[in-house]
C-alpha cells in the first residue's frame, strides 16, 4: 500500500527530496574511502617512523580486514537500532582512529589506531548508507546504491590528491588530525538524515521484480539457497582480483612498464574514475539484466585485463592504463552489483543482515589478495604472473556465475506464498 501522503526527506516531499539521501550518503561513503589514499600516507610515515615498505602496508590490510568483519556485525543491528546513532558512533570511531594514528611512534600502535579502531569505524558506518538508500528506493534500487556508492570509489580521486596537499604543507601528523577530525564533523552532521522511512513505504510507481526471492527465516533460508554460495563464490572473486590489482597499480607500472613514478602515482587517479563511475553504471545493469549475466561480464572484462598485462611490454603505457582501468572498473561494479543482488535475491527488508554476511567475501578478498600479490612478486621476481591466477580466477567465476548465480524458481514459488 503506498503511503505517500505525510511522509517527508528532509521537510519535504518523500518522493522527490528522498533523491538528497544519494548525495548525502555518497559524502559519508567518500569520508570512509580514504582509506584507499593510504599510499599517499605511506612514504612520509615510512621516514618518520623507520619502517620498511611491507610494514607500513599491514595498517591498511587491517583496516580492510576488520571493515569487512564488523559489517556483517553492524548489519545484524541496523534494522534494530536507530540507523542514525549507529552512523554517528561510527564516524566517531573513524575521526578517533585518525586521530590516534597521528600520535603513533611505532608501526604496532598505527596497526591497532588506523588498522582496528578506523577499520571497525568504517564497518559500522559503511551499510548505514546503502540500507537506508535501499529502503527510499525499491523501485530504483540498483541505480540509487550505485549512485550513492560511488563515493567511496572515487574518494581517491579527491581525498588523495588534498591528503597530499596537506601533507606537503603541515607534514603527515597533522594530516592525520585534521583528517579525523573533518570526518567526525561530516559524519555526526550527515547521520541525522540516515533514517529508514516508515514500515510500508512504497513510492507511488508500482514496484514489480518478478526475480525477487523472499527469504522468512534469517540467516538459516540463506545459507540453504544456491545463490547464496554463488553470489559469495563470485563477489570473492571480483574483490580478491579487483583489490590485488589496486595494491600494485603504481609498481606495475613503474617494473614492468617502466613509466615514470610520478606518471604511475597520477594514473591512479585515472583508475579511482573508473572505479566510481562503474558503480551506479553497475546498479543499473543489475537492475535491468539478469545478475549471472552481469557477473560474467564483469569476468570477461578482468580476463582480457589479464591477458592484456600478461604480454604487456616496456614502453607500452597504454595497455597497462587499459588494463588496469578495466580492473579498477569491474571492482567498482561488483560494490555496486553484490548489494543489488543481494536485495535481488533475498528479502529486502533482511538486507542490512543478508549484505553484512554476503560482504565477509569482501574482507576474504581483500586479505588474501593485499597479502598473496607481494608474496607471488617476491617468489617469481615479477608482478607479470600475478595475472595468472587472476585470469584463471576470472574463468571460475565464469563458471559459477552461470551454475550458481541464478534465481532458484521453486524457491520463489514456496517464499512469495509465504
Amino acid at each position: 500500500m503506498n503511503n505517500e501522503l505525510g511522509v517527508t526527506v528532509l521537510g519535504r516531499n518523500a518522493h522527490r527530496s528522498r533523491w538528497f539521501l544519494v548525495p548525502l550518503g555518497m559524502i559519508v561513503l567518500l569520508c570512509l574511502g580514504t582509506v584507499y589514499s593510504w599510499s599517499i600516507f605511506r612514504t612520509p610515515l615510512e621516514n618518520e617512523l623507520g619502517i620498511s615498505a611491507t610494514a607500513s602496508l599491514l595498517p591498511y590490510t587491517f583496516v580492510l580486514v576488520f571493515y569487512a568483519i564488523f559489517m556483517p556485525i553492524t548489519g545484524f543491528y541496523i534494522p534494530r537500532l536507530d540507523t542514525r546513532k549507529i552512523t554517528a558512533v561510527g564516524g566517531i570511531i573513524v575521526g578517533l582512529g585518525y586521530i590516534l594514528s597521528s600520535f603513533a611512534t611505532n608501526v604496532g600502535t598505527l596497526i591497532f589506531t588506523y588498522g582496528v579502531i578506523t577499520g571497525i569505524g568504517i564497518g559500522i558506518v559503511y551499510g548505514v548508507p546503502m540500507a537506508v538508500v535501499a529502503r527510499w528506493f525499491p523501485d530504483k534500487k540498483g541505480l540509487a546504491m550505485g549512485l550513492t556508492i560511488i563515493g567511496f570509489g572515487l574518494s581517491p580521486l579527491i581525498t588523495a590528491p588534498l591528503a597530499n596537499h596537506l601533507i606537503s604543507v603541515y607534514t603527515v601528523r597533522p594530516t592525520l588530525r585534521l583528517l579525523g577530525i573533518v570526518f567526525t564533523l561530516v559524519i555526526l552532521t550527515i547521520s541525522l538524515t540516515m533514517k529508514f522511512p516508515p514500515r510500508g513505504w512504497q513510492p507511488p510507481q508500482k514496484i514489480t521484480n518478478t526475480e525477487t526471492i523472499l527469504t522468512p527465516v534469517y540467516p538459516q533460508i540463506l545459507f540453504k539457497t544456491r545463490s547464496f554460495y554463488g553470489l559469495w563464490i563470485c563477489y570473492i572473486i571480483g574483490a580478491l582480483v579487483g583489490l590485488s590489482a589496486i595494491g600494485i597499480s603504481s609498481p606495475v607500472g613503474q617494473e614492468i612498464i617502466n613509466i615514470n613514478p610520478n606518471v604511475a602515482a597520477g594514473s591512479v587517479s585515472l583508475f579511482a574514475l573508473f572505479n566510481g563511475v562503474s558503480r551506479p553504471l553497475f546498479g543499473w545493469l543489475a537492475d535491468k539484466f539478469k545478475p549471472h549475466h552481469i557477473a560474467i561480464l564483469s569476468y570477461v572484462l578482468i580476463l582480457i585485463a589479464c591477458i592484456l598485462m600478461i604480454n604487456a611490454q616496456t614502453g607500452q603505457v597504454a595497455t597497462y592504463l587499459i588494463a588496469f582501468c578495466l580492473f579498477w572498473f569491474c571492482l567498482g561494479g561488483w560494490l555496486a552489483m553484490a548489494p543489488t543482488m543481494t536485495l535481488r535475491f533475498f528479502d529486502p527488508d533482511q538486507y542490512a543482515q543478508n549484505y553484512g554476511i554476503i560482504f565477509t567475501a569482501y574482507g576474504m578478498g581483500a586479505l588474501i589478495g593485499t597479502l598473496v600479490t607481494g608474496r607471488v612478486r617476491d617468489l617469481f621476481g615479477s608482478y607479470t604472473y600475478a595475472f595468472y591466477p587472476m585470469g584463471l580466477l576470472a574463468i571460475i567465476g565464469i563458471i559459477v556465475a552461470c551454475t550458481l548465480l541464478k534465481k532458484e524458481g521453486s524457491a520463489s514459488a514456496t517464499f512469495s506464498r509465504k
